[in-house]
């Protein structure tokens, strides 16, 4: 780590001329707090990332009966690769909220303990993020042109701690990710769901009055929490899905890596721990568990073609209650 590459970039964010979060900053200072990690691969690893990413294609099309393309932009990265895709993605999503962001401070000292704070949030999830399937929520572009990356240092890294072989987890991971494309292709819907959620519930904290009016309906006759509650639930079904359409369709031996994975979400040092709990990592593993229970159960009672089912249309989403009780939304969509 280079921490001194980190206070120069928080401490000229306080310089910057517009904005409560020096972006530039964040992701220079994000850098300076972790090592980029090794991306030097023989040609038989690249072809091996490749054939993964195919098998995957094939596999899940196989097993979930979903027929789609790999997204338009794949990438074997480093930390510092995932952190400036990243930050774009944060300055998109949180722009709504930089006007409201400084409150009464100095703008100059609110700008740098922004800034700060975004850089030792995304040099933590620099640190431990595997993969990422990226809808690019929120931008500007062409809406078939989603990323995959994959975080070569954190998987081999990962591997290591779990005691498992590299080429068999880096593939299962491989399988999850390309399972969230066959979830985004399956449901052309779902961006522009998961964006209205987060735009409604994003621009409900910058009302200065949303705090007194969580609890009157809004023009659409629901409310900001409702927005989240909305979001969170549309977000376990794709985590759920995802999760049990990997192992029904991985092309090897999963129990050791399901069960060693799962440990490793729930695992960690105190001051590890402490940042999951801040960065509601608490909540995506829930969402994990909660939404592949949900669809395991579907697939067992039925198969995993009527749990592909909840990506025909938004109103086959499960409901909250219905994550706890799959055989009632078994009867109402299948």
């Amino acid at each position: 780590m280079d921490l001194s590459r980190s206070v120069r970039a928080i401490a000229d964010a306080a310089d910057a001329s517009d904005g409560a979060i020096d972006w530039d900053a964040v992701a220079e200072a994000a850098k300076g707090g972790c090592e980029p990690g090794d991306l030097r691969m023989e040609p038989a690893e690249r072809a091996a990332f490749a054939d993964d990413v195919r098998a995957a294609r094939d596999g899940l099309r196989a097993a979930s009966g979903v027929d789609f393309d790999l997204p338009g932009s794949i990438e074997v990265q480093h930390r510092h690769h995932w952190i400036d895709a990243n930050v774009d993605t944060f300055r998109r999503v949180l722009r709504p909220l930089e006007d409201t962001a400084t409150g009464g401070m100095v703008p100059g000292v609110a700008r740098s303990l922004n800034s700060g704070t975004m850089a030792v949030t995304v040099a933590f999830l620099a640190r431990n993020v595997l993969g990422q399937y990226d809808p690019l929520l929120l931008a500007e572009a062409d809406p078939d042109d989603h990323g995959l990356y994959f975080v070569r240092p954190n998987i081999q890294e990962a591997a290591v701690e779990l005691d498992v072989g590299y080429p068999r987890f880096r593939r299962w991971i491989a399988f999850h990710e390309v399972a969230h494309a066959a979830e985004f292709a399956a449901a052309p819907w779902l961006p522009g769901y998961l964006e209205a959620r987060l735009e409604s519930g994003i621009s409900s904290v910058t009302d200065e009055s949303s705090l007194l009016e969580l609890a009157r309906p809004d023009r659409d006759g629901g409310t900001p929490v409702d927005a989240f509650a909305d979001l969170n639930t549309a977000m376990t079904a794709v985590e759920g899905y995802a999760e049990l359409l990997m192992d029904r369709a991985f092309d090897d031996e999963y129990d050791d890596l399901r069960a060693k994975l799962d440990a490793r979400r729930q695992g960690g040092d105190p001051i590890t721990n402490l940042f999951k709990r801040l960065l509601g990592f608490g909540m995506k593993r829930r969402q994990y568990e909660r939404g592949a229970a949900f669809f395991t159960a579907v697939a067992d009672r039925r198969d995993l073609r009527t749990a592909s089912l909840v990506w025909e249309r938004p109103e086959n989403l499960p409901t909250d209650e219905e994550l706890d009780d799959p055989d009632a939304w078994i009867r109402r969509v299948a």
